[in-house]
């Protein structure tokens, strides 16, 4: 098991830009394939991005194509979602997710989760 914690989340405006941050610790980092997911109030977690353990392959959620990028740093433990022209749609808890398996957007293939970011764009 790994234990994950995410930061970086808060309040920003439409079209500004976040960092989030997840920080693994208690199991080898490098051996984990990184997910994030998000949760609005009312709505089922949804994917958002995936990348695999060497950081070589990557996966993204078709709404933030382009805006987003999942990134790690195998060295510090580190996974990190660079979150850029935020929408208000894009208001949510956000869970950083890893899994030994592989490389997925399905949330019920990853084994441990954070306790999650809230992420706020105003309009």
């Amino acid at each position: 098991q790994v234990q994950l914690v995410e930061s970086g989340g808060g309040l920003v405006q439409a079209g500004g830009s976040l960092t989030l941050s997840c920080a693994a610790s208690g199991r080898t980092f490098s051996n984990y394939n990184m997910g994030w997911f998000r949760q609005a109030p009312g709505k089922k977690r949804e994917f958002v991005a995936a990348m695999d353990w060497s950081g070589s392959s990557t996966s993204y959620a078709d709404s933030v194509k382009g805006r987003f990028t999942i990134s790690r740093d195998n060295a510090k433990n580190k996974a990190y979602l660079q979150m850029n022209s935020l929408k208000p749609e894009d208001t949510a808890v956000y869970y950083c997710a890893a899994n030994v398996r592989r490389l997925t957007g399905w949330a019920d293939e990853y084994d441990d989760w954070g306790q999650g970011t809230q992420v706020t764009v105003s309009s």
